[in-house]
């Protein structure tokens, strides 16, 4: 099971991640106002910091829309995996897998009355999606580390569409697996993806945290090893 923390700014923020016990990190690029966006420069210091971990997989978190500009940025950063986190279509992520050899992570998005993308799940998958990723849209429309929940029942009824891994997004705690269990158990599941659970209240990544969170999630994983 993969745990995956988004937003890292610093190289201090992705040395801690890596001893912390993540898999993952998610560096923005091309979110506009977002509270981590990240230059190319600066987006390729933290994808050489993660891979210096010898654990860490970068990954390039972003709302670009032009297959090519993407392309350009994750080639120059040196990231294998890129997460689509918009609304892009699945022409862009076709371009985007013809242009790059890359791991592409859809992002699906789940409101109030579902999944926004239901009808397009089948297209993202022939277009290459790799992995899915299912988070929550807020109230007023905020896409994005929004550490609002999805319903358990509305993310059970996505995930059996799918014949893609995927992973959960959407306020997931240490505290929640027991919520999720039915699935942390599907065989598709992937993982995680956490921002705020990973904070303290300062918004500050804390390392405790994090490991916390690896180790409540990946009880699944333990037991299997352990039959």
């Amino acid at each position: 099971m993969l745990v995956k923390i988004c937003g890292a700014t610093s190289t201090e923020d992705v040395e801690l991640l890596g001893a912390a016990g993540a898999d993952l990190v998610g560096l923005w690029h091309g979110i506009p106002g977002g509270r981590a966006d990240l230059t190319v420069a600066e987006l390729s210091a933290l994808a050489r910091a993660a891979y210096g971990t010898a654990r860490l997989r970068p990954v390039l978190v972003t709302f670009l829309q032009d297959a090519e500009t993407l392309r350009a940025a994750a080639t120059s950063a040196r990231v294998r995996w890129v997460q689509l986190h918009g609304y892009q279509p699945p022409g862009m992520l076709r371009a985007l897998k013809n242009a790059a050899e890359l791991t592409v992570v859809k992002v699906l998005h789940l409101g109030a009355d579902g999944c926004v993308e239901r009808s397009l799940i089948a297209s993202y998958e022939r277009a290459g999606t790799d992995v899915f990723l299912l988070d929550a849209v807020a109230g007023d429309g905020r896409i994005g580390s929004t550490a609002h929940r999805i319903d358990r029942r509305a993310v059970m009824e996505v995930v059996d569409r799918l014949s893609r891994p995927f992973l959960l997004a959407g306020g997931v705690s240490g505290d929640s697996r027991e919520e999720y269990l039915a699935v942390a158990e599907h065989p598709l599941f992937l993982g995680i993806d956490v921002d705020t659970a990973a904070r303290d209240p300062g918004g500050r990544l804390r390392a405790g945290r994090v490991t916390a969170l690896g180790r409540r999630w990946r009880v699944a994983d333990d037991r299997k090893g352990a039959g």
